[in-house]
């Protein structure tokens, strides 16, 4: 099945449903508390993403620093470099990591490569062995002293907007932002007008808040470098993705219980 796992559609499925095997790292389009409630034990795909995500979000994060939209633009149409501006260079700016788990971490791996600074913020810091010890800053700070900003959290209440104007206006002028995590995560209207005003330079984005549908400030904002949603679309990220669905799948049939159960229903 695809599409929302909410309750009303928990709510319809016969006692004899007891797992939801989930082809897919994010979950948020189940509702963990109504499956719970129901005894339907769930699973993911985690860390199966990890390194085709961080591959995408370096990716967004370069075109976005060259605004490599104008001239991929221009060369199509015709009219050679068109309006192309200079963009900047990763050499020497800072990395703000907003969640630094396995995405994250491959993430810093890769911008260290091209001579970033890194600095993160999680809810707890964690281990420098982990990460390769980049520097641990709170919120706050993260977003008043990054050049670029990498989103990488699950959506959450607490994570929903966790990217909206007054955290836009703590935010260095023309500032970098690449969102790879959830749509949600950012408030739109308010990086529009940020985009707008030259607050931020210009943005990377696989992921938007209402899917499929994309906000015309930034369709049309050639700033703004636009995947749809394909950071895992990768043979080797889908056969590894498929492969761990069916290792629970067949664990819950043989064995009654879950490889990679969510952390939610962990007891």
């Amino acid at each position: 099945m695809t599409g929302p796992f909410d309750r009303e559609l928990v709510e319809s499925l016969p006692d004899s449903v007891k797992f939801i095997c989930h082809n897919g790292a994010g979950y948020d389009s189940i509702d963990i508390g109504a499956c719970t409630e129901r005894g339907i034990r769930v699973s993911s795909t985690p860390g199966t993403n990890i390194h085709a995500t961080a591959d995408a979000t370096m990716f967004l994060m370069l075109g976005a620093l060259r605004r490599i939209m104008i001239p991929l633009q221009a060369v199509r149409q015709g009219s050679w470099k068109g309006e192309t501006q200079a963009g900047r260079d990763p050499m020497g700016r800072v990395l703000g990591i907003l969640g630094m788990g396995g995405i994250g971490t491959e993430v810093a791996k890769r911008a260290r490569a091209f001579g970033m600074q890194i600095q993160y913020h999680n809810r707890t810091p964690l281990p420098g062995s982990e990460t390769g010890d980049p520097k641990y800053v709170g919120l706050d700070e993260l977003l008043k002293t990054s050049d670029v900003l990498s989103l990488h959290v699950p959506l959450s209440s607490a994570t929903q907007h966790v990217i909206a104007k007054p955290q836009l206006e703590m935010m260095k002028d023309g500032v970098v932002i690449v969102n790879t995590s959830r749509g949600q995560v950012i408030d739109e209207d308010a990086l529009v007008d940020a985009l707008g005003s030259g607050k931020v330079f210009s943005a990377g984005l696989d992921v938007f808040e209402e899917e499929p549908k994309i906000h015309p400030g930034l369709l049309n904002n050639q700033n703004v470098v636009l995947l749809p949603h394909v950071a895992t679309t990768t043979f080797e990220t889908r056969r590894n993705m498929e492969l761990l669905a069916l290792e629970n799948l067949e664990e819950a049939l043989q064995n009654n219980k879950l490889v990679t159960q969510v952390v939610e229903q962990e007891v």
